[in-house]
């Protein structure tokens, strides 16, 4: 059986109006020509997929079975043709990465440099995940690598920790505040919590074990912890590599730790199955992490 793509995209555009006119003109065809498409597919598929009711259309049962087929064939299609189009670009590879958004807004980006640099023929696509999610992704085949600040759950993957962050205690820049020791900024400041997915389970009853009675406010966006603290709304306790440029403008500073130490940030390198870009990536990575 020959279907062509045009009848298929005639076919989800005429469902999608439930008019042949507006099919028509979304296409940049004739309303002859969209019934021409709509009646070759017909009669490939030998069912019909559409009656009409007065001046529209709507599917039939085997309409509304086969537009989900429809709508899969022309992504495939239309994806094949993509990789064909990047390929004769000279971008021969393609490397697919589900990252955690604390490790898309530090590491990745320097990493991903020098990795890009020394491999320009691979096209990589990066999809910023939860770290819940990362291993799901990886498990599926949807990526080919997940960096996750958690430790998969799932099964039948390969997983490594690539990378140790410290923890360090984060409040607003003030130079007449740098004196001031660990039990006094938690007294002093709200704790912003849970806005990295592993740690705060087992720091936070270590704070309480020295402030009883710590203010906590949850923010589970480590950018917006980062902008809060920047206001002189709290303080919190943030891996070293996502606070360095604020460390650096001065808009946050370190408390050192005296009775709390925080348990290190991991990230773990996860695949499915390890290919020759795979393997780059990983080796660029432990090369400048």
């Amino acid at each position: 059986m020959m279907v062509e793509m045009k009848w298929l995209r005639t076919f989800i555009s005429t469902a999608k109006y439930e008019n042949f006119r507006q099919a028509s003109d979304e296409l940049f065809l004739t309303q002859p020509a969209v019934s021409k498409h709509v009646k070759r597919l017909e009669q490939q598929l030998d069912v019909k997929l559409f009656d009409r009711v007065g001046k529209h259309v709507i599917l039939t049962a085997a309409g509304a079975k086969f537009l989900p087929i429809a709508k899969k064939w022309i992504a495939t299609y239309d994806e094949g043709i993509e990789e064909m189009e990047t390929w004769k670009k000279g971008v021969h590879r393609l490397l697919k990465i589900a990252v955690a958004p604390q490790i898309a807004a530090s590491m990745l980006p320097s990493i991903l440099s020098r990795f890009m640099a020394v491999h320009p023929e691979i096209e990589v696509v990066i999809d910023v995940v939860r770290s819940f999610d990362i291993g799901k992704k990886v498990r599926s085949g949807q990526v080919d690598i997940g960096l996750s600040r958690m430790e998969p759950w799932e099964s039948e993957i390969y997983y490594e920790i690539i990378h140790e962050d410290p923890v360090v205690l984060v409040a607003p820049y003030d130079e007449e505040q740098r004196a001031m020791t660990e039990a006094e900024v938690l007294q002093t400041y709200r704790l912003l919590i849970d806005n990295h997915p592993t740690y705060w389970e087992e720091l936070l009853p270590m704070i309480r074990q020295v402030q009883p009675s710590i203010r906590t406010l949850s923010v589970t966006q480590m950018d917006v912890t980062k902008r809060l603290i920047e206001q002189r709304l709290g303080i919190s306790y943030l891996p070293l590599s996502m606070v360095q440029e604020e460390l650096h403008r001065e808009k946050s500073m370190i408390i050192p730790a005296t009775h709390i130490h925080p348990p290190t940030s991991l990230t773990y390198f996860m695949t499915k199955i390890v290919t020759a870009e795979i393997e780059e990536f990983a080796n660029v990575w432990k090369e400048n992490s």
